[in-house]
């Protein structure tokens, strides 16, 4: 009976933790992101006050690498605080009809956005600078692009690249993963 329990147990803790619910829209619900009017512009006015980076998220129903970063990656503890402790983060429906206002004015329905900024893949990550020119749109303006799922560490070490502004070093994001990785698993 004891090994049936500890089996049951160490089969319990394996399974992936759902943190996140899916919404109306059938996307993932994550208590750090926010609910915007999507205007890009007054998104970044915000985080900014918030002194925070903007992070916005190109998702789309059934997918099945979103689903896995919701349940296997955005859940690990460290990575979950740090995303709520440094991204403002808008979710936007790679099929959606919202309105999204894009840094240089132009509207249009999420699905339209997304074709726009020639996003093909989900989930499609892009960072933000603290500051965009008002003639930019958001593909242009990022600073860094995940487009599509990736493990733990690739995901930890890009969210602390845009946090520490690796952007700005000589040290490109590989070279910076492949210290980090280095150095958290050597």
């Amino acid at each position: 009976m004891k090994h049936l329990i500890a089996l049951l147990t160490t089969l319990a803790l394996a399974l992936p933790v759902a943190a996140a619910e899916l919404g109306d829209d059938g996307l993932h619900k994550t208590p750090w992101m926010r609910d915007t009017f999507k205007d890009l512009t007054e998104d970044l006015e915000e985080a900014n006050a918030e002194g925070k980076r903007l992070m916005v998220m190109v998702e789309q129903r059934g997918c099945i690498y979103c689903t896995k970063m919701h349940e296997e990656v955005f859940v690990i503890p460290e990575i979950e605080q740090y995303i709520e402790d440094n991204f403002f983060v808008v979710q936007i429906n790679m099929f959606g009809d919202l309105e999204v206002t894009d840094f240089d004015g132009t509207t249009l329905p999420e699905k339209d956005m997304v074709k726009r900024w020639g996003a093909l893949f989900t989930p499609n990550i892009y960072f933000f600078p603290e500051e965009v020119g008002a003639d930019q749109k958001a593909n242009e303006a990022a600073v860094a692009n995940m487009p599509g799922a990736f493990g733990r560490w690739t995901t930890f070490n890009m969210l602390n690249w845009v946090v520490g502004k690796g952007y700005d070093s000589d040290e490109p994001f590989q070279k910076y993963h492949a210290r980090k990785f280095e150095e958290q698993n050597g």
